[in-house]
């Protein structure tokens, strides 16, 4: 390892904290997380200048960026959702929308058992069902996921049950795990 210090370092599990999304229109998309995803509100949105004092915007975002709308928003579990809406420069929408050959962030997942009732409300106000709802174990229908849309162009992606539950403890057919 190049960095001794790191290899010393005592690791730990660390919580999932928050995921920031960038979207066109900060309002709507408020709108929309609570209304479709039953997200909770719990700041904004508010500005942010690059001028503004103790404003430390660029220093993430680069001297180009001269302002934004935030909101903070927070699901069931705690997990936080940051909207950012550029202003100055202005959003801009990512085509084609899943640029999946590149590196980073890609989606974020919510849970939820009617699967087929979150896709098609996420289709119905907006946003879009991008996949079939795919069997995640091929010798069980229990356990699904699907692939949409936000009306912002941002990938959500949906499982029938906890990250934990499909990866960790779901029933397993013996003979995939052989091959």
């Amino acid at each position: 390892m190049a960095n001794s210090k790191v290899s010393n370092t005592s690791v730990y599990p660390r919580a999932v904290n928050h995921v920031g999304v960038g979207v066109a229109d900060i309002d709507r998309a408020i709108h929309w997380y609570q209304e479709v995803l039953g997200f909770t509100l719990l700041k904004g949105p508010f500005e942010v200048r690059a001028t503004d004092p103790g404003a430390d915007i660029q220093d993430v975002l680069g001297q180009d960026c001269k302002a934004l709308l935030l909101a903070h928003m927070v699901s069931v579990n705690g997990i936080g959702i940051e909207l950012f809406q550029l202003l100055d420069p202005p959003h801009e929408r990512r085509e084609p929308t899943l640029e999946y050959w590149k590196s980073g962030f890609f989606h974020i997942c919510v849970t939820d058992p009617d699967i087929e009732g979150l896709a098609a409300r996420i289709a119905s106000s907006g946003g879009r069902q991008r996949s079939k709802i795919w069997r995640n174990d091929r010798t069980t229908d229990e356990y699904r996921l699907c692939y949409c849309e936000d009306p912002f162009g941002n990938i959500i992606e949906i499982y029938t049950h906890n990250y934990e539950t499909l990866y960790g403890g779901m029933k397993r057919n013996k003979k995939l795990e052989t091959k």
